[in-house]
């Protein structure tokens, strides 16, 4: 499975002019059909709690833009977005669309950024979500979740072999970033993707540092810290043949 980490430097709070970015981005990456092609975190305004602005309902703009680009490249796509149901209630989102730009998977960040006060503008989620793409079991993860290892265990027991993780990390701790996409990697005999924002913004500066991470730990991707697309190779014969050897999920009670 190839995939397409999307690193950029969202326009604030500027959904139209982060589409055209994003679009210039992939149509110079030219990706390949049936790759997944990866944005990060709420990637069409950037990490805002102005829910005035971000929140949409279901099938609203940037769900519209991500489905279009999925039909357009015929590739899977994973983006990040917030959407408000009919209660009024606004959630962070990776919603993940098919080729034929038809909603694949839908999860909802179950750890808010209470620190920079997203518990007061987001509800939590509650559940994990794997879907398959290309013969590859995915699970899509938001930013914060990253800290909070059980999320990643709920989904390798659901049969993750790739955990995906959306972000809007910052600078101050992308360290911790680095060395958590590898623990998850490690402690989960699986792959794992960070793809990351970059530059500044009103809330926060960004690292980038997108990576790919395999089953051992080890990077095989890295983004750096500007705005491009990078591409990496997921191999799930090396998940699957690492997990028959190596009996760290049998011994934990998979």
């Amino acid at each position: 499975m190839i995939t397409h980490l999307i690193q950029l430097n969202s326009a604030w709070e500027n959904k139209p002019a982060t589409f055209e970015k994003a679009r210039a981005l992939v149509a110079e990456a030219k990706p390949a059909a049936n790759s997944l092609i990866v944005l990060p975190e709420m990637f069409a305004t950037g990490f805002s709690m102005n829910t005035k602005l971000t929140a949409e309902g279901e099938g609203g703009a940037t769900e519209q833009f991500l489905a279009e680009m999925a039909r357009e490249h015929q590739c899977g796509v994973i983006g990040g977005l917030v959407m408000q149901d009919t209660e009024g209630r606004c959630m962070n989102q990776s919603v993940a669309f098919s080729p034929e730009g038809r909603v694949l998977a839908r999860y909802t960040k179950n750890r808010p950024f209470s620190l920079g006060g997203e518990d007061k503008a987001h509800a939590a989620g509650t559940s994990i979500t794997v879907f398959e793409w290309q013969g590859v079991k995915i699970a899509p993860l938001i930013c914060y979740d990253l800290r909070f290892p059980e999320l990643a265990r709920k989904a390798v027991r659901a049969g993750a072999e790739v955990l995906v993780f959306i972000a809007a990390w910052p600078i101050k701790r992308a360290q911790h970033w680095i060395t958590l996409l590898q623990a998850r990697a490690i402690e989960n005999l699986a792959y794992v993707i960070g793809v990351n924002q970059c530059g500044t913004d009103l809330s926060f500066t960004y690292p980038g540092r997108s990576l790919v991470v395999d089953p051992h730990g080890v990077i095989i991707a890295d983004a750096g810290d500007h705005e491009h697309v990078i591409r990496a190779e997921i191999e799930p014969r090396i998940v699957r043949e690492w997990r028959a050897q190596f009996p760290a999920l049998k011994d934990a009670g998979f």
